[in-house]
């Protein structure tokens, strides 16, 4: 982060007294790096595309559950397609606006407001049940069994019932002055919620109870100031066999044992966005963009492609064999698992890419613009 964004972010924290949480800041005058030439050798192709309703300055992510897409809006619209075709399975109007969605489970949809507002609904659009949680909910409700599990901005999570939302239990802890205003959803698993927060912690709490199980030192904050200390482990966690990973802004990226909490490696380096393992490597992009291949059992560097800075580059994910990337103009780049060497590329809307979800040997996209694509390599 340069200096210019550390100003401006203090001045926040000064004018307002603390600004609560910050979106993560870069600064204006930095414009994105040109797209290399390349040779490619991959070419993706949209299979389907549809509009679903624009994001309106939040991040939707679409869940993909027995061969079904839901979808979400600011505006409010909620849209369910087929996840072969793209055809429009059921839309309707939830009747207020939205900052996350869609999560739920079956028919169910579950979405979430700026208000505090946790909504279910069934595929008819008719309202199964209101939550309030008392703070903005930006990121996706996750169903597990019988709860759904839902983290706010300031970084309380809520177990609600799913057939009826009432609450089961709350888990909060103190927060610093300043932190990351993210979009950070928790990771569930079938007895446990993970999730991270600011001091680069990464806990788990027990699922049917929100007890704490255990917690563990991403990385620890540094610095003279507020600013500086930021080190919020922002970005999903990841759980592959014994392992789980996470990644801290201003930090490190590291690797534990799940069931003894030992450490296994870290690695000096800030990312926002997350992670994702395969057999051989973490995979992670960093907060000036750079796309990074660590050795998944060492976290020594693999390799690192340079030619993507400042165009807000998302967390990787894993795909037919090879590692794909969006970023804020629309742009879906794809990388050599081996060596990050660019093997194709494709626009999807011009709108930024918000979300990238693995379906088999494709991926389904959803951006700031509104549109919800398949593509295929």
């Amino acid at each position: 982060m340069r200096a210019a964004g550390r100003a401006a972010l203090a001045a926040c924290a000064l004018a307002l007294g603390g600004c609560g949480y910050f979106s993560w800041f870069k600064g204006a005058d930095e414009k994105p790096m040109p797209l290399a030439e390349i040779r490619a050798t991959v070419t993706p192709r949209v299979a389907w595309s549809a509009s679903v309703g624009r994001a309106g300055g939040f991040k939707f992510f679409p869940r993909l559950e027995a061969g079904r897409v839901f979808t979400a809006a600011a505006d409010g619209t909620v849209t369910v397609l087929d996840a072969e075709s793209g055809r429009q399975a059921a839309r309707f109007d939830a009747g207020r606006k939205l900052s996350s969605g869609a999560g739920g489970q079956g028919e169910s949809i579950i979405v979430g407001t700026i208000k505090g507002e946790v909504a279910a609904y069934d595929l008819a659009g008719k309202s199964l049940w209101v939550a309030n949680v008392g703070g903005e909910v930006l990121a996706p409700v996750v169903v597990a069994g019988a709860t759904a599990v839902v983290r706010t901005a300031d970084g309380r999570i809520f177990a609600l019932g799913l057939a009826d939302g009432k609450r089961r239990w709350v888990y909060q802890r103190p927060t610093p002055a300043l932190l990351l205003r993210a979009e950070t959803a928790v990771l569930v698993t079938p007895t446990n919620v993970v999730a991270g927060y600011p001091g680069g912690k990464l806990i788990a709490l027990d699922l049917d109870d929100g007890k704490l199980t255990w917690e563990v030192t991403v990385s620890l904050p540094r610095g003279s100031t507020e600013l500086e200390r930021v080190a919020d482990v922002s970005g999903l966690p990841v759980i592959d066999g014994g392992r789980i990973c996470a990644g801290a802004f201003q930090g490190k990226v590291a690797c534990f044992d799940i069931a003894g909490g030992n450490t296994l490696w870290t690695r000096d380096l800030s990312t926002a966005t997350g992670l994702a393992l395969d057999d051989k490597s973490a995979y992670v992009t960093d907060d000036q963009d750079n796309v990074h291949a660590l050795d998944r059992d060492t976290g020594a560097s693999r390799w690192k492609q340079d030619k993507l800075l400042r165009r807000r580059v998302t967390a990787p994910v894993v795909v037919d064999g090879k590692v794909v990337v969006g970023d804020s103009l629309g742009w879906l780049h794809v990388l050599a698992k081996d060596d990050g060497a660019f093997l194709g590329r494709i626009g999807v809307d011009g709108g930024a890419v918000h979300a990238l979800v693995p379906t088999g040997n494709a991926l389904l996209v959803q951006t700031a613009g509104g549109t919800v694509s398949l593509v295929r390599f």
